[in-house]
């Protein structure tokens, strides 16, 4: 006798949708979404999409009407609660667009909770399309089967930032002139953490003095090669999820 084909496969279509779900609540897709299921995935009723909401977790959904413009959908089963992120943010400094679209996406697959970006003296640009920057970390995580979306801050310019730091959390500062390795020091951290990555052209002086007058700041070397930031960001994240994220669980 053949065996039962897994419901639902592991093939199946995901998207993160607004919408909180429960079993048996209809989901209408239209627009990118909708298009997305009926002309890329060519979807038809009784297909699996598996679907997410940042609220309740992973629902296994079968498609109930298949247009070429609207999709809908009905919730069957929980698959997974919404997971729990490490508490890691990633403070990066805004880079040339197609880079700081590198450090969106990478950082959401690495598995970071929040995405603070910085504005310092010597960044390229000073603002961000938030709509934008949704679409490409939402695509991250469905890439990578998150059940949670990564937090966004507002671009803070890093006096502001420094200013309104929590006083539980630790700073990691990326310093191109020198620190404590960066594998030590994540290692010998405990309880919430942060890093920060510096512009393209680096942090100013002043800057540099500002962080490290600052007693959450934990300056830290990421070798002997003078990284880009978009370089700098993927490898530290990769790093501290190594040693203190989840990735030996």
């Amino acid at each position: 006798m053949a065996a039962t084909p897994a419901w639902p496969p592991r093939s199946a279509p995901r998207l993160f949708v607004a919408q909180q779900l429960a079993v048996g609540a209809m989901v209408a897709l239209d627009g990118n979404a909708a298009n997305y299921l009926s002309r890329v995935m060519r979807v038809a009723p009784g297909d699996a999409v598996i679907l997410c909401d940042d609220a309740t977790g992973e629902w296994a959904a079968r498609v109930v009407e298949a247009g070429k413009r609207s999709v809908t959908l009905e919730a069957v089963e929980r698959l997974r609660p919404r997971e729990d992120m490490p508490d890691f943010w990633l403070c990066p400094a805004l880079l040339k667009k197609d880079r700081f679209d590198l450090v969106l996406e990478k950082a959401t697959e690495l598995g970071v909770r929040r995405i603070q970006p910085v504005i310092t003296r010597r960044c390229v640009a000073d603002k961000l399309n938030a709509e934008r920057v949704r679409a490409i970390v939402t695509e991250a995580a469905e890439q990578c089967a998150r059940t949670a979306l990564p937090e966004l801050g507002e671009p803070a310019k890093l006096e502001a930032l420094l200013r309104d730091w929590p006083a539980d959390r630790a700073l990691f500062f990326a310093d191109e002139l020198g620190g404590v390795p960066a594998a030590q020091a994540f290692s010998g951290s405990t309880g919430p953490a942060a890093l920060l990555i510096g512009p393209e052209g680096g942090f100013d002086d002043t800057e540099r003095e500002l962080l490290r007058a600052h007693r959450q700041v934990k300056p830290i070397t990421l070798g002997p090669r003078i990284l880009r930031g978009e370089t700098a960001a993927i490898a530290a994240t990769a790093l501290w999820m190594g040693v203190q994220g989840d990735w030996n669980k």
